[in-house]
Protein backbone atom coordinates (compact mmCIF):
# COMPACT_ATOMS: atom_id res chain seq x y z
CA UNK A 1 0.00 0.00 0.00
CA UNK A 2 1.68 3.30 -1.12
CA UNK A 3 1.80 6.41 1.15
CA UNK A 4 1.48 9.80 0.17
CA UNK A 5 0.98 12.72 2.50
CA UNK A 6 -0.17 16.30 1.12
CA UNK A 7 1.04 19.77 2.49
CA UNK A 8 -1.57 20.34 4.18
CA UNK A 9 -1.30 17.04 6.20
CA UNK A 10 2.58 18.03 6.60
CA UNK A 11 1.04 20.90 7.98
CA UNK A 12 -0.78 19.51 10.34
CA UNK A 13 1.94 17.02 11.59
CA UNK A 14 3.79 20.53 12.07
CA UNK A 15 1.45 22.10 14.15
CA UNK A 16 -0.16 19.97 15.80
CA UNK A 17 2.90 19.19 18.13
CA UNK A 18 3.52 22.69 18.84
CA UNK A 19 -0.38 23.33 19.71
CA UNK A 20 -3.04 21.34 20.26
CA UNK A 21 -5.34 23.11 18.98
CA UNK A 22 -3.74 23.95 15.84
CA UNK A 23 -5.86 25.46 12.81
CA UNK A 24 -5.28 24.86 9.47
CA UNK A 25 -5.60 27.36 6.82
CA UNK A 26 -5.21 27.03 3.04
CA UNK A 27 -2.14 28.79 1.08
CA UNK A 28 -4.10 31.19 -0.46
CA UNK A 29 -5.52 32.44 3.12
CA UNK A 30 -2.33 32.35 4.28
CA UNK A 31 -1.45 34.62 1.34
CA UNK A 32 -4.73 36.64 2.13
CA UNK A 33 -2.92 36.92 5.73
CA UNK A 34 0.33 37.78 5.18
CA UNK A 35 -0.99 41.02 2.31
CA UNK A 36 -3.97 42.01 5.55
CA UNK A 37 -1.12 42.14 7.66
CA UNK A 38 1.37 44.12 5.74
CA UNK A 39 -2.22 47.07 5.90
CA UNK A 40 -3.38 46.01 2.21
CA UNK A 41 -7.08 46.50 1.02
CA UNK A 42 -9.08 44.09 0.28
CA UNK A 43 -9.11 45.74 -3.62
CA UNK A 44 -5.08 45.86 -3.52
CA UNK A 45 -5.06 42.36 -2.27
CA UNK A 46 -7.94 41.33 -5.11
CA UNK A 47 -5.65 42.92 -7.28
CA UNK A 48 -2.27 41.78 -6.66
CA UNK A 49 -3.56 38.31 -6.95
CA UNK A 50 -5.82 38.38 -9.84
CA UNK A 51 -8.86 37.88 -8.12
CA UNK A 52 -12.01 39.37 -7.34
CA UNK A 53 -13.07 41.64 -4.23
CA UNK A 54 -15.35 39.16 -3.36
CA UNK A 55 -13.05 36.29 -3.38
CA UNK A 56 -10.84 38.22 -1.07
CA UNK A 57 -13.33 38.91 1.28
CA UNK A 58 -14.60 35.23 1.64
CA UNK A 59 -10.96 34.01 2.14
CA UNK A 60 -11.16 36.77 4.98
CA UNK A 61 -14.18 35.64 6.12
CA UNK A 62 -13.58 32.25 6.17
CA UNK A 63 -9.77 32.95 8.28
CA UNK A 64 -11.94 34.91 10.93
CA UNK A 65 -14.43 32.43 10.94
CA UNK A 66 -11.46 29.50 11.84
CA UNK A 67 -9.19 31.96 14.22
CA UNK A 68 -12.67 33.26 15.54
CA UNK A 69 -12.09 36.68 15.78
CA UNK A 70 -14.23 39.53 15.02
CA UNK A 71 -12.37 41.99 13.49
CA UNK A 72 -8.79 43.24 11.62
CA UNK A 73 -6.71 43.50 15.32
CA UNK A 74 -7.90 40.16 16.92
CA UNK A 75 -7.28 38.26 13.53
CA UNK A 76 -3.59 39.59 13.41
CA UNK A 77 -3.13 38.55 17.03
CA UNK A 78 -4.72 35.62 16.76
CA UNK A 79 -2.61 34.35 13.56
CA UNK A 80 0.66 35.50 15.62
CA UNK A 81 -0.34 33.23 18.69
CA UNK A 82 -1.38 30.29 16.38
CA UNK A 83 2.29 31.11 14.63
CA UNK A 84 0.81 31.58 11.11
CA UNK A 85 2.50 34.58 10.61
CA UNK A 86 6.49 35.36 11.64
CA UNK A 87 6.95 37.63 14.43
CA UNK A 88 8.28 40.13 12.03
CA UNK A 89 5.29 40.13 9.79
CA UNK A 90 5.07 44.04 9.75
CA UNK A 91 8.53 44.15 7.81
CA UNK A 92 7.94 43.39 4.54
Amino acid sequence: MARHSTTATKHLARTSRHSKSAVLITPRQREILRLVSLGHTNREIAGSLDISVRTVEVHRFNLMRRLNVRNVAQLLRQALQQNLLPRNFGTK
